[in-house]
């Protein structure tokens, strides 16, 4: 899905972001109420869905390219897990193609790790 553009209404924007976490690894099937209430805080701060996403998918590269000795982490449970990485990125903006790098970046992690080569999941996948 291509999300809404930064300056579009509050509730393309919300409905982009749970989109987009939704799909990442890790993330619960739906949204809580909780998480909507944080993309609209999102929209509210003006953070770009470029930002958004690369802290989405940021996040889910570090957690894939950990050792894997190291204990099993938890799924996530909330969009809230990602506040302190998008925080991050606003205050180090990334270059311009950097969401084009994670996004590879995060393939090969998958693939190297022999998971799926689509990192983001679909709604009707069987990994859940």
């Amino acid at each position: 899905m291509t999300p809404a553009a930064p300056d579009s209404d509050p509730a393309s924007y919300v409905a982009a972001v749970l989109i987009l976490y939704v799909e990442l690894p890790d993330t619960p099937m739906r949204t809580s109420v909780q998480d909507q209430w944080q993309a609209r805080r999102l929209y509210d701060r003006n953070v770009p869905l470029r930002v958004v996403e690369s802290a989405f998918l940021l996040a889910s590269l570090r957690r894939l390219v950990r050792p894997a000795d190291g204990p099993p982490l938890s799924p996530i449970r909330s969009l809230a897990y990602f506040l302190p990485v998008i925080d991050e990125l606003l205050a180090n903006p990334a270059p311009d193609n950097y969401l084009d790098y994670l996004r590879l970046k995060l393939r090969r992690a998958a693939e190297q790790r022999g998971t799926s080569a689509n990192v983001q999941k679909k709604a009707f996948s069987d990994d859940r």
